[in-house]
């Protein structure tokens, strides 16, 4: 089920890329569409997606028995901070930002969930959404502010702070906790053009991938990152779950979604804020072309 389940999400994925690539080569969506879809996605399909993710059931129970996994996605996104800080010193800042913002954010919120829930059914598609919940509000934080430099640190709090991704997490965090009913209308509504963003954030992808020459894909920067997303972060979250006594399905969902490889909003925020989204593309590219083998090279280890 694993395999096929990889191999369907997979091929949607490069069929996705490979629409947008064949779209800007005929010319149907010129230059001046990446900048457009950009902003589409940034300021409005992001937002809903974000807002549609937190709707889901939270009470004192689930709480309770959600505190391991929760404390474990948040000591996971902390050393991510801290590896991202730490690993790329030495590349030019354009780069270097995508691979920060790289490390603190993968695939997880679209590939994560169908995975776990295949490994591990049902329960295991509930511990995935609550492990998101700490990567979804880093990714739009932390990680945001690695692309939206300013010359003073109050600047750079401000833009972060009210970045409509950051606006939507605030938005999300209260429906979830208050439990609060959204009118059917604007519910569908927000979840159906949030639904859009795999679609329109892949195509734009393929848009900036349309720029790239075939032989310069990978190179060592991209190999390192690769390494890094795919092998040695969810590495050390393993070999941590093993020294503590974690219940296997909560080890199993920790690693496997820790494993998934660069989020396309990657992509997305360096062509917004001037970093190499070229660069950022061959990283999600590679890295989610990669995934289709150390993915269930990590359902075997487990």
């Amino acid at each position: 089920m694993i395999n096929s389940s990889l191999i369907n999400l997979q091929g949607m994925l490069f069929l996705l890329v490979a629409a947008g690539v064949i779209l800007r080569k005929l010319g149907i969506l010129p230059d001046s569409a990446k900048q457009v879809l950009t902003d589409l996605v940034i300021d409005l399909i992001l937002p809903c997606n974000i807002i549609s993710s937190f709707l889901i059931e939270f009470n004192l129970d689930i709480l309770k028995g959600f505190a391991a996994i929760l404390l474990i996605a948040t000591l996971i996104q902390f050393g991510c901070l801290i590896i991202a800080n730490t690993f790329y010193n030495k590349e030019p800042d354009r780069r270097k930002k995508v691979l920060q913002y790289g490390t603190v954010c993968s695939n997880a919120g679209f590939m994560g969930n169908p995975i776990a829930e295949g490994v591990y059914g049902a329960e295991g598609l509930m511990y995935a959404s609550i492990f998101l919940v700490p990567q979804r509000i880093v990714m739009w934080s932390a990680g945001v502010s690695y692309f939206t430099e300013s010359p003073d640190r109050k600047t750079v709090v401000k833009k972060v702070l009210t970045h409509p991704c950051i606006v939507a997490v605030y938005i999300g965090l209260f429906f979830m906790i208050t439990q609060i009913s959204m009118p059917a209308f604007l519910e569908n509504t927000i979840r159906n053009v949030g639904g859009c963003t795999t679609t329109v954030s892949m195509i734009l992808i393929g848009t900036i991938l349309a720029e790239v020459k075939a032989g310069s894909i990978i190179d060592k920067g991209i190999m390192k990152y690769t390494l890094i997303r795919l092998f040695f972060i969810p590495f050390l979250v393993y070999i941590c779950c093993r020294l503590f006594p974690v219940r296997p399905m909560i080890s199993g969902v920790s690693v496997l979604l820790t494993g998934m490889p660069a989020g396309s909003t990657t992509a997305i925020l360096a062509a917004k804020y001037d970093g190499d989204y070229i660069f950022a593309t061959k990283c999600v590219v590679v890295t989610t072309l990669l995934s289709l083998v150390t993915i269930p090279l990590w359902c075997m280890v487990l």
